[in-house]
């Protein structure tokens, strides 16, 4: 007897769990809203160095104006200077972080073949504002020689991403679920207001650093939250939806950067958006895994008692009835107050060397590691370029977003039908096949590049999604738990490279697929060899573990999990 106990008399996803998944899953919105922010916060619009005096004739080709605010929307950097006369007769030609003047011109014109000298930017520029009014580029001038501040922003965010899933997912086991999740909303709305009024560049970045950090703990945490609450009959679901609450995020970034073209109230906005959480999740209950293996017996009997007068069912389990048969005794004890301490065998520790014990075990730890990585990475250098595709940039994060929805519908259905494994492997390869297709696409014709590229955040998507239950059913009990947390670390490693590799479209626009493209084709093979765990029992030692790959497990009982993939 377990505490999976609870889901087969109480319900397995019936009013009690619903209200809760819907309520937490909600608050996970604000995660994808602020780790796809900054596609808008620190966009850089059409610009070239400003020269003192009054403009008073713009040139470009055989374009004229009488201020560069009204040349900047056709100006392309890279195809030829623009020609201006100051108010004091002086000639300059301007690009991005360059000025020149011209000695001695004989009449204004585009052309000019006398002697000239050549300035560098003094940090004044004029910024095109047509499609961003105002973002923290052209407030700080992160441009030519601080460019890079601007380009740190997303890779430093995605840095406190992973600290924070280290910190709050081991915080979470030591003092419970329901305290991380209140802290880490309040802390959401708290840094992500505080963004806004950020004032300076190293503010702004320690702010969105923190933001990262309390925005990841309670993605990592939710996850563990959702599925304790939920029975195994729904779990592969509710698992796999938090997910698409996170798409929404993204979708709700898409349409508020539409909206708002000025970042500080951009952000928020975006802050308050799941500012109604907080009105209620401190009503939130612990998990009854959590009350259990706490030994909160006591507790986890009135949250039974909740559970089922909610549920509208009448509740006749006791905590004693969740404990193990050789262990009901100690739990009686407990329920009586007794103090006296209860004998415990001690426990081998494990480590992640445990992953590699064997060389099976050693090649599925690789591959399931890669398969974190490549879906980390995929899903983010596919959100964050899908600005970079041509036509209507909102349109296409909207899109990237929006394509989530149906690939977690399709990827349950697939898992549940044809397995972990063909459903992991051929996602991938069609990841891979979609980033080749878009290299080999001409360039003219931007409908059918981001058709290509929804198809492969489609398919990496499901793969990211479905790699948290696989794992969990790949790896024994002892070392479930170890696995999960050192793939999910993996995971957070591919999204801080993500944006470093979306920035390689500066060397060449294609390479960035060209390496997701590579690196899926590789991990999708290598997936076909992982074995398959539709229908067959976790397993509990090492030895099942291994046997999962060469013979059906021969296991009566089939043990539950919870996000951990702790025994229970």
């Amino acid at each position: 007897m377990s505490v999976e106990k609870v889901f087969d008399e109480l319900g397995h996803f019936k009013r009690f769990q619903a209200c809760l998944y819907f309520a937490a899953v909600f608050q996970a919105i604000a995660c994808g809203i602020h780790y796809l922010a900054s596609v808008f916060l620190v966009e850089t619009p059409n610009f070239v160095s400003s020269v003192p005096g009054n403009i008073t004739d713009v040139l470009y080709g055989n374009v004229t104006a009488s201020s560069l605010e009204e040349i900047l929307p056709v100006f392309k950097s890279g195809s030829g200077p623009l020609v201006v006369k100051t108010a004091e007769g002086e000639q300059w030609e301007l690009s991005r972080c360059r000025c020149t003047l011209r000695i001695n011109p004989r009449h204004f014109s585009y052309d000019f073949d006398g002697n000239k000298t050549v300035k560098e930017c003094t940090g004044n520029f004029v910024y095109d504002h047509t499609e961003v009014y105002q973002s923290i580029v052209t407030d700080w001038d992160l441009v030519c020689d601080k460019e890079w501040l601007a380009k740190l922003c997303q890779p430093t965010f995605m840095l406190g991403v992973l600290i924070g899933a280290l910190v709050f997912g081991d915080v979470a086991d030591r003092i419970g679920r329901v305290k991380i999740l209140m802290l880490t909303s309040v802390c959401q709305f708290g840094f992500g207001v505080a963004v806004a009024f950020s004032g300076n560049y190293y503010f702004f970045v320690v702010l969105r650093f923190l933001l990262a950090m309390v925005s990841s703990g309670y993605l990592v945490v939710v996850f563990v939250y959702v599925t304790e609450f939920t029975g195994n009959k729904v779990r592969t679901w509710t698992s796999m939806h938090v997910h698409a609450a996170f798409a929404v995020g993204v979708m709700m970034v898409a349409l508020t950067g539409y909206l708002v073209r000025v970042w500080w109230i951009y952000q928020i906005v975006l802050s308050i958006c799941t500012a109604p959480f907080l009105l209620f999740c401190w009503k939130f209950p612990e998990t009854p895994f959590y009350l259990m293996a706490k030994g909160r017996f006591e507790e986890t009997e009135k949250l039974l008692n909740v559970i089922a007068r909610v549920n509208g069912l009448e509740c006749r389990l006791k905590a004693e009835d969740l404990l193990e048969p050789g262990k009901r005794e100690d739990g009686k004890s407990l329920l009586k107050g007794d103090t006296e301490e209860q004998s415990s065998k001690p426990e081998k520790k494990l480590t992640i060397v445990d992953l590699f014990g064997s060389w099976r075990m050693a090649g599925r730890t690789c591959t399931v590691w890669a398969i974190w990585f490549i879906g980390s990475l995929g899903y983010y250098v596919s959100s964050l370029g899908s600005v970079n595709l041509g036509g209507n940039q909102y349109v296409n994060l909207f899109l990237a977003g929006a394509v989530e929805l149906p690939s977690y519908l399709v990827g349950c259905f697939a898992m549940d039908r044809i397995g972990r494994k063909k459903t992991c492997a051929p996602s991938l390869l069609l990841a891979a096949l979609a980033c080749f297709l878009i290299i080999v696409v001409p360039a003219d014709i931007e409908i059918l590049i981001i058709v290509l590229s929804m198809i492969g955040k489609f398919a990496i998507a499901i793969a990211f999604g479905l790699i948290y239950l696989y794992t969990c059913e790949l790896y024994p009990t002892i070392i479930r738990s170890l696995a999960v947390g050192s793939g999910s670390m993996m995971c957070r490693v591919g999204s801080v490279v993500a944006p470093f590799c979306v920035y390689l479209a500066d060397i060449w626009i294609y390479l960035p697929q060209l390496i997701v493209g590579i690196l899926a084709l590789i991990f999708g093979v290598l997936a076909l060899f992982l074995p398959e765990t539709l229908g067959k029992p976790l397993t509990t030692t090492l030895e099942e573990a291994e046997s999962l790959g060469r013979k059906p497990s021969k296991m009566n009982d089939r043990l539950e999990l919870n996000q951990h993939g702790a025994k229970v």
